[in-house]
């Protein structure tokens, strides 16, 4: 017979916040945001006072360790679900303040109007009405008593009958009374397992990630200073995004701002480049797989937990090494000299723009093997090549796109036992031989999605080797690129809707160029074969229609680095399909020469 997996309880509600307050459930301190806005937690008051189910909590007990000395440790429960329910119920109940999305403490304070039995968020004009409570939280803990909140309640409002507000106010503070279902899952359990029972409970179908399990882990380990390098990670993957965040942080948690955390943070507050803007998940996986040599976050949570897995057992110098590594990895994602010198390699391969990257996981992978190879000591200008290299080969090839972490796990051990330059040369004649470039990678640019990867590879290829944009004497892709100028058709939309054509093959990639608006108005809804000519025309002392470029041979130059046919010239809506073939073998030769050259 199987053992139980978890158990329900039910507790008063009274129960669970004591358990709460002494630390025998641990809430994750979490530095994000309190997601529910004012009037959800209005409506669970009001749930609960009118005596319907508001859901269960449900908390992962951690496995009891082994101390040096033999003596055993119990493990808290950590509460990996409920965490909004009980942070409205601590606000509204308690009185606490929770994080708004300014990250700024403030309180949630619940009208109650006695007579009506309605509750709202206070406001202004409730606070001038003495018919209304103005804050639930002093009448719910005792604070005072019944019979004088009633005195005071009918000096200020002489009509209400003193019996009936008696009464409504004990109902009331009976909130504290009312029972909580709390699942509590058993400490031996997998992810996986937990993942499955969670989602099956979970009426809202939300998953948890193994990042947020993790996140769990790391908060509610005191000993190791688990909450505040858990605050570490929100604050620094906040001010990624928002470096503005910098002078509230400074003033609403005085306390981390004396950390050392801190200060390996600080330099974000002038930080505005967008390219990788890490979340906790990124963070966590980048600083885990580069310090571990594991690419599974579930060892993570199990490593933290002090899991030996030789002999199956829990030990506290497992879980103390675990946490010690785990912040060395952190605090070398965080460190200001190599998160530039990724950022400036993405640079230099041609990714100027997060606009051009739609893999967060070969992003991720890439700084995971900046990291390793420079604690193995390589060169900065190997670093720089296998780094620019690999980044643009797991793009190509998809490589994390469908099993992400186990190929993350697979590809580190590689890294780690051989090295970057044998490891990488196996994999390109595997993945990169010359049917990948000749055939499949010319397939895989007869799309009409915009954002695909290799035609973000193309523009990247563009970017590095400095193109003009079409048609543009001056103009460069890269600055198309970086002051979002408009991708453009060059056998114009309208044209070809004008025979029919539907948006899937008007919009093909092959039909797409950088360029500038001004000449893609000039061309308007004319055939290339008309446009075209007149371009060449303009070139042999004609009048200038479409930008500047006066000389025929620059023209061509100008085709051949946008990958344009030269039978253009010739070319109607009948040669349509034919001009796409000829255009996606050229794109793929620039991508093949443009990876070879990194």
């Amino acid at each position: 017979m199987n053992p139980p997996k978890y158990s329900v309880n039910q507790y008063l509600i009274e129960m669970i916040l004591a358990a709460i307050k002494s630390g025998e459930i641990a809430i994750p301190e979490i530095q994000r945001p309190f997601l529910w806005d004012a009037s959800k937690v209005r409506d669970l008051m009001d749930s609960l006072y009118q005596g319907y189910p508001i859901g269960y909590l449900i908390a992962w007990r951690n496995p009891n360790v082994r101390l040096k000395d033999g003596r055993t440790a119990e493990g808290k429960k950590i509460l990996i679900d409920g965490q909004q329910r009980v942070t409205a119920l601590k606000a509204a109940v308690v009185g606490d303040q929770v994080v708004n999305r300014d990250y700024r403490k403030v309180r949630i304070q619940i009208a109650f109007h006695p007579i009506k039995e309605t509750f709202e968020v206070f406001n202004p004009a409730i606070g001038k009405d003495s018919a209304w409570i103005q804050d639930i939280a002093p009448v719910i803990s005792g604070n005072e008593g019944i019979f004088a909140l009633v005195k005071k309640y009918c000096l200020n409002n002489p009509d209400a009958d003193e019996e009936q507000i008696g009464a409504v106010l004990e109902k009331l503070r009976q909130i504290t009374q009312k029972q909580l279902g709390l699942i509590e899952l058993h400490p031996d359990l997998d992810i996986e397992t937990v993942t499955e029972i969670f989602i099956r409970i979970n009426s809202a179908g939300v998953v948890l990630s193994q990042a947020d399990f993790a996140m769990s882990k790391i908060a509610s380990n005191e000993r190791y200073g688990g909450p505040t390098l858990r605050k570490c990670i929100d604050y620094f993957c906040h001010l990624a995004v928002a470096p503005e965040f910098y002078s509230t942080l400074v003033e609403t948690d005085r306390n981390f701002t004396e950390t050392d955390y801190f200060k390996k943070m600080s330099w974000l507050k002038n930080e505005n480049d967008d390219l990788y803007d890490p979340d906790y998940n990124d963070l966590l996986r980048v600083a885990f797989t580069s310090e571990f040599n594991r690419g599974r976050l579930a060892d993570l949570v199990s490593l933290l937990s002090g899991r030996n897995f030789e002999t199956r057992t829990y030990e506290d110098e497992i879980a103390r090494e675990s946490f010690a590594k785990l912040e060395k990895g952190i605090l070398n994602f965080m460190n200001e000299i190599k998160f530039r010198c990724f950022l400036m390699i993405l640079n230099s391969a041609g990714f100027i723009s997060s606009s051009l990257i739609r893999s967060q996981n070969s992003l991720n992978f890439a700084y995971i093997l900046y990291l390793k190879l420079k604690s193995q000591e390589y060169s900065a200008g190997d670093i720089e090549r296998y780094v620019r290299r690999w980044f643009v080969f797991s793009i190509l090839t998809g490589r994390y796109s469908g099993s992400p972490e186990a190929t993350f796990d697979f590809d580190i051990k590689q890294i780690s036992e051989r090295s970057i330059k044998e490891y990488m040369d196996n994999m390109e004649r595997a993945e990169l031989s010359e049917a990948f470039w000749d055939f499949a990678l010319i397939q895989s640019l007869n799309t009409s999605v915009s954002s695909s990867p290799y035609f973000n590879v193309y523009l990247a290829a563009q970017a590095k080797q400095n193109d003009k944009g079409f048609a543009s004497k001056d103009i460069t892709v890269k600055d198309l690129i970086t002051f979002r100028g408009d991708i453009h058709h060059i056998f114009p939309r309208e044209y070809l809707k004008s025979f029919g054509m539907t948006r899937s093959r008007y919009n093909q990639v092959a039909n797409y160029v950088m360029m500038q608006s001004e000449i893609n108005i000039q061309i308007g809804r004319k055939a290339p074969d008309v446009y075209f000519n007149e371009l060449r025309d303009q070139c042999n002392g004609g009048k200038k229609k479409y930008g500047n470029i006066n000389d025929y041979s620059e023209l061509l130059e100008n085709m051949r680095m946008n990958c344009v046919p030269e039978a253009v010239f010739g070319m109607n809506a009948d040669r349509y399909e034919e001009f796409l073939e000829l255009r996606r073998a050229l794109i793929a030769r620039k991508i093949k020469d443009y990876y070879f050259s990194l």
